[in-house]
C-alpha cells in the first residue's frame, strides 16, 4: 500500500558528503515519524536519525554535528545529509516511515529497500 523508495548512496572519500533521500508514495494518510537506520557487515541495524511531523530529531551519537535528517512533508520524503563521512560511517542505510494508511485507523511501518555508502580512505 505504501513504498519507500530510496536514492543517493554511492562511494566517497573520507571526509566527504552524501545526501540520500526517501520518498513514500501510495494510500497515504498521514506520515509521523521517518527515519533512517543502517546496518555494516556483521553488525546489528542502528538507528542512525529520526524526525518527527513535527520536526524534532533525535541523532546517534556517533553521527551528531555531522549528519542532518530533515523532511519534506508535502513530498511525504525525508533526507540525510551526511558530511565529514568516515570509514565506519559504511553501511547500508535502510528508510523507514511510520505512516497511516488511508481508511484505516492503525500506523504501520514500512522500509525502503535500502542504499549503499562507502566511505574509502
Amino acid at each position: 500500500q505504501v513504498q519507500l523508495v530510496e536514492s543517493g548512496g554511492g562511494l566517497v572519500q573520507a571526509g566527504g558528503s552524501l545526501r540520500l533521500s526517501c520518498a513514500a508514495s501510495g494510500r497515504i494518510f498521514s506520515i509521523n515519524a521517518m527515519g533512517w537506520y543502517r546496518q555494516a557487515p556483521g553488525k546489528q541495524r542502528e538507528l542512525v536519525a529520526v524526525i518527527t511531523s513535527g520536526g524534532s530529531t533525535n541523532y546517534a551519537d556517533s553521527v551528531k554535528g555531522r549528519f542532518t535528517v530533515s523532511r519534506d512533508n508535502a513530498k511525504n520524503t525525508v533526507y540525510l545529509q551526511m558530511n565529514s563521512l568516515k570509514r565506519e560511517d559504511t553501511a547500508a542505510y535502510y528508510c523507514y516511515a511510520r505512516v497511516t494508511v488511508v481508511a484505516e485507523s492503525y500506523e504501520y511501518l514500512y522500509w525502503g529497500q535500502g542504499t549503499q555508502v562507502t566511505v574509502s580512505s
